[in-house]
């Protein structure tokens, strides 16, 4: 029995106490469902729930007496063995070995889909993440929200939800410019602007635009005037460095279904459109030669001008138009996942949804991540041979591998700053919190390879009264919170609590390694309990392997 089905067991003895008035309850007063939870101390029970506190004064009883009420009613019911009030009102629930043990067929049967729910179904989401400037490799940061946001998607999919995946190009700008002249100067042999970028990638790139020129039979670019040669390292240098990120990017496993290019709001008039709408629903409004959004209406601290005075569109109007174009592609909630440097961002963005007759939180939420250091040695790596001052997303890689470098970025919570510590990434210990999980799922193959090898086999049937012992209930009490922990991480938006899942799933796995045994010792012979541990062994594997792919991390099944 799933803990899932344990709520549902539960509230259908709700309904039925409250058609036949054995509670004093109408049945429109029952919650949708029933929460029930794995108690701390393991000698209370197999779960517990606190719905008697919740309803008692609904019911115009004590809660302790509507709990007495309904254990009454949940005595005998298939499944449960036993069920005890404690405190002021909690119940506690022990389930029967073959009704606990049935999850483990329950798991194995339903493979890769187990966890999976509707909790999310009808919703569509657009997700923006990474969004890097195309004026250099993706740095820490960027690398932390490919990991992150990759990862909340897989985990919006799992919950029923339809997910764009979204990158924002901004190549409309001042950095572009930038950009540019960065890599003509250095094509000339000259430093970079004081304000330009640096880094070897920045002589690559120029070195690229030129060859390219002469490949196509075009003159070298230095050879133009400033603004053409400008112009030529703008349009080849910036195509270059979109093509590397998202080749880096797709190479970590972070896959995006719409690039979207500032530029296009400008150039195809969503910008002029998306004022249209907002002046014609009265939040705009025009003050010394400029025209303005009157944020100031929902919570901001100054109205933001969006078309300045001398006619250019200030860089808000790319944001108000980009918002509107997600929510005309059809998106419920446009979610942002941006760096810590944005959070004095959050409340015109949120002004600006309210302005357009959407509800912040909803309709727009922003999620704010902070940095990422790598450590080394007990130092921090500062510097990148190829980027210069900052440490990207190859330096990681390179260092500790996608797997670890992923499984890193995404197990802390997004708004915590991260310290990596390659040396840790790169050991093969317990304290290895990648490893510690990657190797708990090969020990799950070999032992099913081993049971093979001693003619222990699932065809042979399953007994799920034979999962009889503490560590059977344990394990299994562990894998019963997985689809609630999925459920958990998309609606918080927060991946991390998979990857801490899977460290406590991990634990579970090796103690119960342990203490049973899934192969019969020399010669004796194979019973039903070797059998019912190796649905249960592979129970384990199949959790496993989900929850890290739903990380985007690899489950070796040899290490």
């Amino acid at each position: 029995m799933t803990p899932e089905e344990l709520a549902e067991l539960i509230r259908s003895a709700l309904v039925e106490a409250a058609a036949t008035g054995t509670l004093p309850l109408a049945e429109a007063d029952l919650p949708d469902t029933v929460k029930v939870e794995r108690p701390r101390n393991r000698d209370h029970g197999d779960w517990a729930t606190n719905v008697a506190m919740q309803l008692g004064k609904k019911a115009g009883m004590a809660p302790r007496d509507f709990a007495v009420a309904l254990t009454a009613l949940l005595r005998g019911k298939d499944g449960i063995d036993e069920v005890e009030v404690a405190g002021p009102g909690f119940i506690n629930i022990r389930l029967g070995a073959a009704s606990a043990g049935e999850l483990a067929r329950t798991i194995v049967e339903a493979g890769p889909a187990y966890g999976a729910n509707s909790s999310m179904a009808g919703t569509h989401v657009n997700l923006e993440y990474v969004s890097a400037n195309p004026t250099g490799p993706v740095h820490l940061g960027g690398a932390r929200w490919a990991a992150v946001g990759d990862s909340l998607a897989r985990l919006m999919v799992a919950c029923g939800a339809q997910v764009t995946r979204e990158y924002y190009f901004n190549d409309h700008g001042s950095q572009i410019d930038r950009f540019a002249r960065s890599l003509l100067a250095r094509a000339c042999g000259q430093e970079a602007p004081e304000d330009g970028y640096g880094g070897q990638y920045i002589a690559d790139i120029a070195a690229q635009v030129r060859a390219d020129a002469a490949a196509a039979g075009e003159p070298d670019p230095v050879t133009l005037d400033q603004d053409a040669a400008v112009e030529a390292f703008r349009a080849r240098g910036v195509e270059l460095m979109f093509t590397e990120i998202k080749q880096r990017l797709a190479s970590f496993r972070s896959e995006f279904d719409v690039f979207f290019h500032e530029d296009s709001l400008h150039a195809s008039g969503a910008v002029a459109r998306a004022i249209d709408v907002l002046r014609e629903r009265g939040e705009v409004f025009d003050q010394d030669g400029a025209v303005w959004l009157r944020t100031t209406t929902y919570g901001d601290d100054k109205d933001r001008v969006l078309i300045k005075s001398d006619g250019q569109a200030a860089y808000f109007a790319g944001d108000v138009a980009y918002y509107l174009d997600k929510r005309r592609r059809g998106a419920d909630a446009a979610i942002y996942l941006l760096g810590a440097d944005h959070h004095g961002y959050i409340g015109r963005m949120m002004a600006m949804c309210e302005a357009f007759g959407d509800t912040p939180g909803v309709n727009m939420q922003i999620l704010i991540g902070q940095m990422v250091n790598l450590v080394k040695d007990g130092a921090p790596v500062r510097m990148s041979k190829r980027a210069g001052t900052i440490v990207t997303l190859d330096d990681l890689v390179d260092a500790v591998g996608v797997d670890a470098a992923r499984y890193a970025l995404v197990r802390v919570s997004m708004d915590s700053n991260l310290d990596i510590d390659l040396d840790l990434l790169s050991s093969h210990t317990n304290e290895n919190p990648v490893y510690y999980v990657q190797y708990a799922h090969a020990r799950t193959c070999n032992v099913a390879r081993n049971a093979g090898e001693h003619g222990v086999a699932r065809e042979a049937g399953f007994d799920p009264a034979a999962l009889d012992t503490p560590a059977d209930a344990e394990l299994l009490g562990a894998l019963a919170q997985f689809p609630a922990q999925i459920a958990q991480a998309a609606q918080l938006r927060e991946p991390h609590r998979v990857a801490r899942y899977l460290e406590s799933l991990a634990a579970a796995y090796h103690t119960w390694y342990g203490q049973c045994r899934v192969t019969p010792r020399g010669d004796d012979p194979v019973e039903a309990g070797h059998v019912a541990r190796l649905w249960l062994n592979d129970a384990v594997t199949t959790v496993l392997r989900t929850g890290l792919a739903l990380l985007g991390v690899d489950a070796p099944e040899r290490m």
